[in-house]
């Protein structure tokens, strides 16, 4: 089973999301591969957001994870690559085919494979210009779109289902990336105007974690309050 996160936009909660839907798969017994093609804004030597999971989850030995590329600047990836290394490091990026070489490799030694993707549905990942929307459609995943409860979510929220109908997923699910434990009217509103956005296209909403859900300095703690968060992704693994 393959699943693709990516987001209405950056920063709304895609790797919460892919850590908590890998909570729920590990309580379930399966083994759980996290990919992550292009990882942005993090220099050599730093944890990138496969190891923040890790370090969330406790990294368990049924877990593994990985990286594609690592470009230090954030921005978009070819962009970064380009900033950091003109035209020829843009060259060198990994193409479609490399990343979805890799997925199917981890696909045969895990029960599920989870791909994280950079910045929002349609950012280009490759010099081709392949988007993390190439990657699910070439892979037959399954596509999780994550969002979020405030101003101007609505708008993206629909450009992004939009896009991703026009490229043929149409059993997607919407994950809301955290909510606050005392939420503003605009944000109770956005959250029962999203779950029918969802709904309307004909896929399935998730609430998804509370804010802070990964806050705590206490490591057991984290983890227990991030697989109690992936609970109601449960319904995302049924076959």
């Amino acid at each position: 089973m393959i699943f693709v996160v990516t987001g209405t936009d950056t920063d709304v909660g895609k790797t919460v999301v892919t850590a908590a839907l890998a909570a729920c798969a590990l309580d379930a017994g399966q083994r759980v591969a996290i990919y992550k093609p292009t990882q942005t804004g993090v220099a050599p030597g730093q944890g990138g957001d496969v190891q923040s999971i890790g370090d969330w989850l406790g990294n368990p030995p049924s877990l593994g994870l990985e990286e594609g590329v690592r470009l230090a600047d954030p921005m978009a990836p070819v962009d970064a690559a380009r900033h950091a290394g003109g035209a020829l490091a843009a060259e060198a990026l990994p193409v479609l085919a490399d990343h979805l070489r890799r997925v199917h490799e981890l696909a045969e030694e895990n029960d599920v494979v989870i791909v994280e993707g950079a910045g929002g549905l349609l950012v280009s990942l490759t010099l081709a210009g392949d988007t993390i929307a190439d990657v699910a459609g070439a892979l037959g995943a399954r596509l999780v779109v994550v969002t979020r409860p405030d101003l101007g979510t609505l708008n993206h929220t629909a450009l992004t289902l939009e896009a991703a109908l026009a490229r043929g997923f149409a059993d997607g699910v919407l994950v809301l990336g955290s909510f606050p434990d005392e939420p503003t009217a605009l944000q109770e509103i956005n959250r029962r105007n999203l779950r029918a956005l969802a709904e309307g296209h004909g896929w399935t909403w998730v609430p998804g974690p509370p804010a802070g859900v990964v806050g705590s300095e206490d490591p057991g703690e984290r983890t227990r309050i991030l697989h109690g968060a992936g609970r109601p992704l449960a319904m995302v693994l049924e076959p």
